[in-house]
């Protein structure tokens, strides 16, 4: 991929730990992050105030403050003859009132020389996957950890990185995918079903094996989704607000709002039908025998049973040779909705395209007797010692394929 997703949104950032008086204005009024020489290099040697600032705490799921307001930027020994000490001064705001000391605090430069500044929990899933985006150390220190951005700037997986971004609120300019025009003569000005369009997803993708390589075609043909599904999202969008939203008493307020958040939902429901649509492919090219959304105990629907759903409600049937796969794009905090699941199957397993999980979160899984499976360009993104314990996406389809094998020799 190129670096431009990155280099779209920054020029450089800034990581560090918050002190005591850093986080707590009741132990200081000084509002004030005490900066570094090294800070220079992305911020210059004049003073600058009143940057404009977004302002972000992101914590855990639907647990984040947003609020723009300033930092500005000065040196605090400016008439001194040889000493200098550069200053972040920042005003009161509610992501700050959030702050705990120890929190890590990453000062985003932007290209239009405006600022982020995001604050996440120590050792949370979101530390983790800003610390990966940016190529910077895992575990802030008290001083600055300083990383610029340039051509040379590729991270592993383009997938990754748009996700943390939108993660972020913030929108990527998409290449041209030279497709527009196929998918509006074949689906019209509307959106086709997800099964089809995962189809043509794939169609177009060409010189993908997922018989070679099952993990790289998996991201490959997600990220080519994504990005045909924004090229047309982008052009039936624009000819709806072309055409405006009015009613018989003026703007139409409420069809506006209704039109956006069916763009919200479909962009959320559409992400997770289609990793279902890629991993059903593979899974058919694999020769793997499954029944996908069956019913089992308690009216309970896993996404993937192995090998079928005969076998599952047969008793006679070897549990030891079931096989379930729970897949969530994103995991957040509802990996624990697979638990319950098929009753039968004592050890889970659950596959997501999240990056960076938190090792608190895969810790708790562990214990929960949970497998997380990840498609390998993604182990990049999670700890060392999270590494060793993950199942890549080819791993677990030797596993399945073995069952399976073991269960026919019982015939």
């Amino acid at each position: 991929m190129s670096a431009g997703l990155l280099q779209q949104c920054f020029d450089g950032v800034a990581v560090k730990r918050l002190s005591a008086v850093e986080a707590d204005i009741n132990r200081s009024n000084q509002h004030e992050f005490n900066a570094s020489q090294s800070l220079k290099r992305l911020m210059g040697d004049s003073d600058r105030k009143y940057i404009p600032t977004r302002f972000l705490w992101m914590g855990g799921e639907q647990d984040a403050i947003s609020e723009d307001a300033y930092l500005s930027w000065y040196d605090a020994r400016r008439a001194h003859p040889v000493r200098s000490e550069y200053r972040f001064y920042f005003p009161n705001t509610a992501v700050m009132d959030a702050a705990c000391e120890g929190d890590s605090v990453f000062f985003a430069v932007c290209p239009d020389q405006t600022m982020m500044v995001i604050v996440t929990p120590a050792g949370s899933t979101m530390e983790n996957q800003l610390a990966w985006l940016f190529g910077l150390e895992n575990q802030p220190e008290m001083k600055f950890s300083i990383r610029e951005f340039s051509e040379d700037t590729k991270p592993a997986t383009e997938f990754a990185v748009r996700y943390i971004l939108e993660e972020l609120g913030l929108e990527v300019e998409e290449p041209e995918t030279g497709h527009l025009d196929v998918m509006l003569e074949r689906f019209g000005k509307q959106f086709p079903a997800t099964r089809e369009f995962s189809a043509f997803a794939r169609e177009t993708l060409k010189d993908v094996s997922p018989l070679d390589g099952p993990d790289a075609a998996l991201m490959a043909w997600m990220e080519h989704e994504e990005i045909l599904f924004r090229r047309l999202e982008r052009h039936l969008v624009e000819e709806r607000l072309q055409s405006g939203f009015v009613d018989n008493d003026g703007a139409d307020v409420d069809g506006f709002l209704k039109f956006s958040l069916s763009v919200q939902n479909r962009r959320k429901s559409r992400v997770g039908l289609a990793f279902e649509n890629h991993l059903e492919e593979i899974f058919i090219q694999h020769r793997i025998r499954y029944a996908r959304g069956t019913v089992t105990e308690n009216r309970s629907k896993p996404d993937f049973l192995f090998p079928s759903a005969e076998d599952y409600h047969n008793p006679s049937f070897p549990a030891a040779l079931l096989t379930m796969l729970g897949v969530k794009s994103t995991c957040k905090d509802r990996w624990r909705q697979v638990l319950p699941e098929a009753a039968r199957i004592e050890r889970k397993h659950l596959i997501t395209l999240e990056p960076g999980i938190s090792e608190h979160q895969t810790n708790e899984m562990r214990e929960m007797n949970l497998q997380l499976v990840l498609p390998s360009p993604l182990h990049a993104t999670y700890k060392p010692s999270q590494q060793r314990w993950l199942v890549s996406l080819g791993q677990f389809l030797e596993l399945v394929k073995k069952r399976q094998s073991e269960a026919l020799s019982l015939l």
